[in-house]
């Protein structure tokens, strides 16, 4: 058991490294962006989170995969808190994050231009052969956080994520 003497946030941060994001198994939490700070107080361990949209039905379970994750490595006392402020924004998203994005189909997103136009306005670069012949079929996706695209050359359907 991880007593207040041992308890790092390094070590946490480690840990949290390795939670899977429950929408995309590829990315983690980390990748995400989602974590925001690690705070120690004592021998309890806070983690704070930001969700990508606020009312993003995934952060239930982030939390409580956080706490599983933490629980599993001898982390007793532990509180996840959600803040709305600042607002999540894929500018936190890693580089290797939105590499695994890409191998997984789909489309990271993208810096200007577009950056905050709507969907569909712009053509987004197919995540399976690389083409910017795309359009957008709709606004949102699997997810609200995507929309859905399909590419004119090699006719596939695929997500993008979409900047915010």
């Amino acid at each position: 058991m991880v007593t207040a003497t041992t308890i790092s946030t390094q070590a946490v941060w480690q840990i949290l490294e390795q939670v899977a994001d429950p929408e995309i198994p590829v990315l983690t939490i980390s990748d995400m962006g989602i974590v925001r700070d690690v705070k120690l107080n004592g021998d309890e361990v806070e983690v704070i989170i930001t969700p990508t949209y606020t009312g993003c039905p995934a952060m239930d379970m982030i939390a409580m995969q956080i706490k599983m994750a933490l629980l599993e490595n001898g982390y007793p006392k532990i509180k996840v808190t959600s803040v709305l402020s600042p607002a999540w924004s894929t500018d936190w998203m890693t580089e290797e994050g939105k590499r695994k994005l890409k191998d997984y189909g789909i489309a990271p997103p993208q810096p200007e231009p577009g950056r905050f136009e709507r969907p569909g306005s712009f053509h987004v670069q197919c995540p399976l052969c690389n083409s910017s012949n795309t359009k957008c079929i709709s606004e949102f996706g699997s997810t609200a956080c995507k929309a859905l695209y399909q590419c004119n050359d090699c006719k596939e359907p695929f997500d993008y994520f979409k900047c915010h």
